[in-house]
């Protein structure tokens, strides 16, 4: 199909995705006839470790390029079901974040935007492009550059050149390639030979959840979710300075320890958006205990009765319900509960010194640092999909947010031992669905 500007007109479908945002990555396009239908080209490839966002931005760039090798002159309606590329490339959304302005840019530099539209489709009908964002996922994930890329029949010129198709793969030190002509007869274009092995597992895990399930979009794509990180309030263990982790005695607050909570509810109840604009009410003024930090819609718990029990304050204040995660249970110390650090220097002085110095060490019938950031990382990643542009509560203990900060700030294993937490601070963290973050507060103390 010819366009008003002599150029052929395209469809360009495209997916990219990670399992785990950030997490192995890949992404999938495709280049259709726009008047036939007829497919023209496809491209695939695993990008290593990326965020989901990251991902689809590439696979967009990727089409586009599969469909100016066809003809510099097209005009493209690129459908995507990523709602944040689409209304981003559209020009109707912001794009705040600097990796994604980036590649919205080497978009706009393959065609002129004037010759590209962009429409949002439903993950069901861009199935195809899934399935090579898919591909190259499980490539990704099993540790394999791959890519491919296909020219069918069609997609030639005037001459009628015949299709072609090629992949590779990187496993390791060791490389193979294929490249493969086109079939006899039919034109039709043959099909990669190194494609993932179809005996690997087909893990379909991507981080995102199928468009049935999603949460409501935010009006803005770059109105971050905010995660108020509460530690618990004082309990005896605390107030005598011990060890007192998820597999130890489960003690109460004290009298202490309920004052505090009721102090950061009184904290929490007053928050009001100060620089942000709220649809349909412009910009909204007042002085905000944290900057940038909207009300509470929801409130997360650790399952400890410490946490319930300040959890049960705070959503009382607020007049929200209460959510348990075992995600955000404080770290098992194992043997080490209900001592002072004194004692266990003392008795474990070996042990001890091992798993201050090392994230995979354990304290005695404990639970390491990796594993407790695995946890950690988890929990967190649930709340930023579930709860997409809102503000949440989460009351836990001072290991998970220490994890948290660190994360956040891109920091190594040694700042989980530089970061203060209190009874009952506050920590706010901003989260964006491109995989961004953004520390506003560190022990915030009512």
């Amino acid at each position: 199909m010819t366009g008003e500007s002599g150029g052929r007109r395209f469809v360009v479908e495209a997916d990219g995705g990670s399992r785990g945002n950030p997490g192995p990555a890949g992404y999938g396009a495709l280049v259709l006839d726009a008047g036939t239908g007829e497919l023209l080209a496809e491209t695939a490839e695993s990008i290593g470790r990326a965020t989901n966002n990251v991902a689809e931005y590439r696979g967009l760039i990727a089409g586009l390029q599969a469909a100016v090798a066809i003809d510099p002159r097209c005009r493209v309606e690129v459908r995507m079901d990523s709602k944040l590329v689409v209304e981003q490339m559209s020009g109707r959304w912001q794009i705040k974040h600097d990796d994604l302005r980036a590649l919205a840019a080497r978009a706009r530099g393959v065609l002129p935007p004037s010759r590209v539209t962009y429409t949002w489709i439903p993950r069901a009908e861009n199935a195809r492009a899934d399935r090579l964002a898919n591909e190259a996922m499980d490539a990704a994930a099993a540790g394999r550059a791959w890519s491919t890329s296909t020219r069918r029949s069609g997609a030639a010129g005037s001459g009628g050149a015949a299709a072609t198709s090629s992949a590779s793969v990187t496993a390791g030190a060791s490389a193979m390639s294929v490249t493969a002509g086109a079939s006899s007869g039919s034109g039709a274009a043959t099909t990669s030979s190194a494609a993932p092995s179809p005996s690997a597992p087909p893990s379909r895990g991507r981080s995102r959840r199928p468009d049935s399930a999603r949460a409501p979009q935010p009006a803005d794509p770059g109105e971050p979710t905010v995660l108020l990180l509460v530690r618990h309030g004082r309990t005896p263990l605390t107030e005598q300075r011990r060890f007192s982790g998820r597999g130890g005695a489960d003690p109460l607050l004290t009298d202490s320890g309920r004052a505090d909570a009721a102090r950061v509810a009184d904290l929490l109840a007053t928050l009001v958006v100060s620089t942000r604009r709220v649809p349909g009410h412009g910009s909204v003024d007042g002085a905000a205990a944290l900057p940038d930090v909207g009300p509470v819609t929801a409130v997360v718990c650790s399952p400890l009765a410490r946490t319930r029990e300040t959890a049960a304050i705070v959503a009382g204040r607020l007049g929200l319900p209460v959510a348990p995660d075992d995600g955000w249970s404080e770290v098992g110390f194992g043997a080490w509960d209900g001592l002072t650090y004194a004692e266990v220097a003392e008795r474990w002085p070996a042990e001890l010194r091992a798993w201050q110095g090392s994230t995979t060490a354990a304290p005695p019938g404990g639970e390491s640092l990796d594993e407790h950031v695995v946890r950690v990382r988890a929990a967190r990643a649930r709340l930023v999909s579930e709860h997409a542009g809102r503000t949440v509560a989460v009351v836990t203990h001072v290991t998970p947010v220490r994890v948290a900060v660190a994360e956040a700030l891109d920091a190594g294993p040694a700042a989980l031992w530089r970061t203060r937490v209190s009874p009952c601070s506050v920590s706010a963290i901003r989260y964006w669905s491109d995989g961004g973050a953004e520390v506003v507060a560190v022990n915030r103390i009512p």
